[in-house]
């Protein structure tokens, strides 16, 4: 075997050997051996035929070897010189090791871990075959055949050789091989079927001949894997960006269907309305904004982690379609927390209003109610003629009646002002059935008015007649007069005890409570009052009884009654309790809502210190040194648990207040924070955390895909930290350009170091924003060593697929491409235009710049 391989390579110098330890003794053929198979020439032979001379000639080829990296291990001339069969092999295992299998590399592994794992890959295609090692496994030349078919399929029918036929096999492969692919026979089909186990270097050496001759092969197979590796991280990053564009669509659409509901301020007329809509918007809040919420971030991280893959393969940054880039979504965004802002206050005012208005409408119909009920009767009363026909008595009772009468007019002109401020106030607050209060209220002024001029008139017809009146019965007249104010007070009194009322606080309803004792505290007197009335009427009765009064049957001066008075007393004391059990009531709802407050206030008063505690806590890991990335990682996800395990409290906060609004409460005085202030305060924590982790997995993407050591990335951090004093996570030009020199840039102040900082500017902030990220610090302190293909490097792969041509063809691709990258290139490659053309030549060259450059690839 070491003699026929010898001789594959000796006939190119034009000689042969026969005895390697007898021809090799004067060490010239093993220096010509040596310059052919490295390329190089040696040193001047001895021509001599001493053996001194001889000594020389190997010596010369055993340094050209050591010289090789190679270590001789007890090898020396004499024993060459002296025919020492042992030592003559080994050396010439040693050269075949250096020179024809040592090169041979697959996967990073060593020569013949790599020239085993060659010959496994291209057999694997092949029932049968299995190799394992380099004596067994090539026992029934199946493997042999196998590699000799997978290159040139033309020269063996592999499909009729049997494994039960070793030596036709063996036979086979090694006349092909000597026949078409220049190999030597090295090895004997019956040694090899006759030794139990085959020799290991004997099969190596032959292996090797067949690795070397196919090597044109296996560098096309080289340039399709660097192409696959290629386009496989562009198709990724194509679906990465469709995406991206998907879900900023997506967004957007969301968020343009949005904001019109907010911006909405259109009131509801009732109050079962405006609180469905408030039911609404908390869903909204609830269940409809948090995942988009995260959505957004989600959006952010992914542009993030596309652009710094981009980045990392060489490629141009990600430009979205227009309104689709980041800073949109984030504009988009800030359109929809403007129009939110303000929406629920909205809210809670139209409620508060309409319960207003609600109030404010029932007092009027009550106002009103009354009102009507007093008038009725009245217009026809002083329309009455009954003065013309009456006697002189009768006149002056009738003349002390109507000033009874006007006394009870003027004191019914409150409540009439009364009805129509409230009328007025109901129009101001835009109540909905307006036009029925302000055409009642029309009504009601309209009469008054009448009633007034009715009222002069029957007057100034009264007083004509006056000087005809003689006495009246001042009894009656002062029964009239203290009934018809007493009457009034009572009738304002139970008007009083049935208003309602609306407080939000424990001292509103202390004052009503107050005033409502200070009201009980004058019914003695009122009592009084009454007695003294009836005791008037009763002095009446025994005069009309005592004189026989011809008139003493009725009052003239008024209808009020003491019965009347008796029964509207009897409803005044029966109120009073009444209003009592209300006030009580209400005191106790505003002690429940005083709790209320107090427990969210407490509440409210922990969490938002926890969340703002959590956003410096997030920023100092960010920012600090301590272990490795993944250690940064691993703490910040343990971090993110926490704050999601914290979710429950906040939720709990929502319920407390949902309680609050639906108790109508609106201001709390135990605690600074609102709901709106921890919803955007949870938000910010979570976007922030999420974009934290974000950052530090980019860097570990940045960190591997550039070969940066964790010292090396502790070295970059602590520079950065150590200029970004303000702790903002960015250094300005001036912080970044001492930064530069402490890590040895040199940045002078002249003109040169000025130009050459421009252009690191250019590079680390390329939107000019007058800021340096440590994102893009890192990426500008690894990029120039940078292990990345090139657009040049894909040009020379597809080259040699293309055998050295100017152009590729579609089977070309399909022959050396896995299906979908073959088709993929199939379909963005421009057609070849060149002089040397053929019908169907693609052009490989522009396709690997556009790979690299602004393209739609």
């Amino acid at each position: 075997t070491f003699t026929a391989w010898c001789n594959s390579h000796l006939r190119k110098a034009g000689t042969q050997i026969e005895n390697i330890e007898e021809d090799f003794r004067d060490g010239l053929k093993l220096m010509l051996l040596l310059e052919v198979i490295s390329g190089e020439r040696l040193a001047k032979p001895e021509r001599g035929k001493m053996r001194v001379h001889k000594i020389s000639n190997v010596n010369k080829a055993l340094d050209f070897i050591a010289s090789k990296g190679v270590k001789l291990v007890s090898i020396g001339a004499e024993e060459i010189v002296d025919g020492n069969v042992k030592m003559t092999l080994g050396m010439i295992w040693t050269i075949i090791l250096r020179f024809a299998i040592q090169d041979i590399s697959v996967e990073e592994t060593s020569a013949k871990e790599g020239l085993l794992l060659w010959c496994q890959r291209k057999t694997a295609p092949y029932k049968n075959v299995n190799i394992q090692n380099f004596h067994i496994s090539w026992k029934d030349g199946l493997g042999f055949c196998a590699l000799i078919h997978r290159h040139r399929p033309e020269l063996i029918d592999y499909g009729k050789l049997r494994k039960d036929d070793p030596l036709t096999n063996l036979n086979t492969a090694f006349d092909v091989a000597e026949k078409y692919l220049d190999i030597p026979k090295m090895l004997d089909a019956e040694d090899i079927v006759g030794t139990a186990r085959p020799d290991e270097k004997a099969i190596m050496t032959y292996v090797s001949s067949f690795y070397h001759a196919f090597s044109g092969a296996q560098k096309a197979e080289t340039a399709a894997n660097r192409i696959c590796k290629v386009l496989a991280v562009n198709q990724e990053n194509e679906q990465l960006m469709e995406d991206y564009e998907k879900l900023a669509s997506d967004l957007l659409e969301w968020i343009r269907r949005t904001i019109p509901w907010l911006e909405n301020r259109a009131p509801e007329n009732t109050m079962q309305a405006m609180q469905q809509k408030l039911e609404d918007f908390r869903d909204y809040r609830r269940l409809h904004k948090p995942p988009k919420v995260q959505e957004k971030c989600q959006l952010e991280i992914n542009f993030n982690t596309l652009q710094t893959k981009l980045r990392l393969s060489n490629r141009p940054a990600f430009m979205p379609s227009e309104g689709k880039m980041v800073s949109d979504i984030n504009n988009a965004w800030g359109g929809l927390e403007q129009a939110e802002k303000g929406y629920e206050e909205w809210l809670l005012n139209e409620i508060r209003r309409l319960e207003r208005l609600d109030h404010l409408a029932e007092k009027f119909r009550q106002k009103a109610s009354i009102h009507e009920s007093w008038t009725d009767g009245k217009e026809a009363m002083l329309q009455q003629k009954d003065y013309e026909t009456a006697t002189l008595s009768e006149i002056k009772a009738l003349l002390k009646k109507h000033e009874a009468f006007e006394s009870d007019l003027a004191a019914h002109q409150d409540r009439v002002e009364q009805i129509a401020a409230i009328a007025q106030e109901l129009n101001e607050l835009d109540y909905y059935d307006s036009p029925s209060v302000n055409a009642r209220c029309q009504k009601i002024c309209d009469q008054w008015d009448n009633l007034g001029a009715l009222t002069q008139k029957r007057r100034e017809a009264l007083e004509r007649t006056e000087k005809l009146l003689e006495t009246i019965d001042q009894l009656y007249l002062e029964y009239a007069k203290r009934a018809a104010p007493f009457n009034n007070w009572m009738e304002g009194a139970m008007e009083d005890l049935q208003d309602t009322f609306i407080v939000h606080t424990i001292e509103e309803i202390q004052g009503l409570t107050t005033a409502h004792e200070q009201f009980k505290a004058t019914l003695p007197d009122a009592d009084k009052e009454r007695q003294a009335i009836l005791g008037i009427h009763n002095e009446v009765s025994k005069i009309v009884q005592t004189y026989h009064v011809n008139m003493a049957g009725t009052n003239p001066y008024t209808t009020i009654t003491p019965h009347e008075i008796n029964g509207k007393w009897e409803h005044v004391r029966q109120l009073v309790p009444r209003r009592d059990q209300a006030l009580m009531e209400e005191h106790a709802r505003q002690q429940q809502n005083e709790r209320l407050r107090k427990q969210f206030g407490a509440q409210a008063n922990v969490i938002g210190p926890w969340i703002q505690t959590k956003m410096e806590e997030i920023g100092r890991i960010s920012i600090e040194m301590h272990g490795t990335l993944e250690d940064q990682l691993n703490h910040l996800r343990q971090y993110e648990k926490s704050i999601v395990n914290y979710k429950p409290k906040i939720d709990q906060l929502e319920g407390d207040h949902q309680l609050i609004q639906e108790a109508l409460i609106f201001d709390n005085k135990h605690t600074n924070y609102t709901m709106e202030h921890i919803r955007v305060g949870w938000e910010q924590l979570l976007t922030t955390i999420a974009r934290t982790i974000n950052e530090v997995e980019n860097q570990i993407l940045t960190r591997d895909a550039k070969g940066i050591s964790q010292e090396q990335m502790n070295e970059f951090r602590a520079s950065f930290n150590h200029f970004d004093r303000d702790h903002s996570g960015t250094l300005g030009p001036e912080e970044f350009k001492a930064c530069l020199i402490s890590l040895g840039y040199d940045i002078g102040n002249d003109a040169q170091g000025e130009a050459e900082f421009a252009r690191i500017m250019s590079i680390v902030d390329p939107n000019r924003l007058g800021v340096v990220t440590f994102q893009a610090f890192i990426d500008f302190m690894s990029r120039e060593t940078a292990d990345t293909d090139t657009a040049d490097q894909v040009m020379a792969s597809f080259k040699i697929l293309a055998g050295d041509k100017n152009y590729i063809t579609v089977d070309e691709l399909r022959r050396e491409l896995p299906p979908d990258q073959a088709e993929y290139c199939i379909a963005r490659m421009a057609p070849y235009n060149g002089r040397d053309a053929v019908p169907g030549a693609l052009d490989y060259m522009s396709f690997s710049t556009a790979l690299y450059g602004e393209s739609d690839l």
